[in-house]
């Protein structure tokens, strides 16, 4: 079975995996940003997004490998745009232009039906409205044996680590506080879960964190 991952999350030093604040300007709210310089960097996101050669190294490795395997995503809906309550129309179609960087069929959350968007690159948008265990199913089905990829944002990777779906995850904490936003691990007890660090590199621009779910989870 495919595997349920997380990866090249980034985490501010206190904790906060998005600022207070979001908005269409700031859709990763205020501050942000500096949780992922590490990423904007590489040679993965400069070849994604065509703006140059970019930097290889440990944080390039982690970045490319987040893609490597994964046959399906699963989003929340904040991560696939602004628009708050029932969709008005069909006219936003992603913060990512007319080709996202998926290229696989991604699974986005939502309490309001919208039907499936075709974009180009091979990513499909399909709008679930059935809660994170629908969705799991459905990317699962999709992924045809590869990982799942939850992308967050922050409360659907809580939703995913609480319920015990994740298998992995790596987090890259970044040198930034942000004083206040959305938090990821809080009341979350990992060792309870049944994960343990198996892995941790540090960079100029980032501490990478694996965390991987062994067989038996932590009483």
């Amino acid at each position: 079975m495919s595997r349920v991952r997380v990866n090249a999350f980034s985490v501010s030093l206190d904790g906060f995996g998005a600022g207070p604040e979001q908005s269409l300007e700031n859709p990763l709210g205020q501050g942000g940003m500096a949780l992922h310089g590490w990423a904007f960097a590489t040679r993965t996101f400069q070849k994604m997004h065509g703006a140059g050669a970019g930097a290889t190294g440990v944080d390039d490795d982690f970045a490319a490998r987040s893609f490597a395997g994964v046959g399906a995503w699963i989003l929340g809906r904040n991560m696939f745009g602004p628009v708050r309550g029932p969709w008005p129309d069909d006219a936003w179609k992603g913060w990512w232009g007319a080709s996202p960087p998926y290229h696989v069929p991604v699974f986005v959350l939502t309490h309001h039906p919208r039907a499936p968007l075709v974009m180009e690159g091979g990513t499909t948008f399909h709008f679930v409205t059935g809660g994170i265990h629908a969705a799991l199913a459905q990317a699962r089905a999709a992924a045809q044996g590869r990982d799942v990829r939850v992308g967050g944002g922050v409360s659907v990777i809580r939703q995913y680590l609480e319920a015990g779906l994740v298998d992995e995850m790596h987090l890259a904490f970044t040198p930034a506080l942000l004083g206040s936003g959305e938090a990821l691990l809080a009341g979350i007890d990992l060792r309870r879960l049944g994960f343990e660090p198996t892995r941790h590199v540090g960079t100029a621009s980032a501490l990478h964190v694996v965390l991987t779910k062994s067989a038996k989870p932590g009483g």
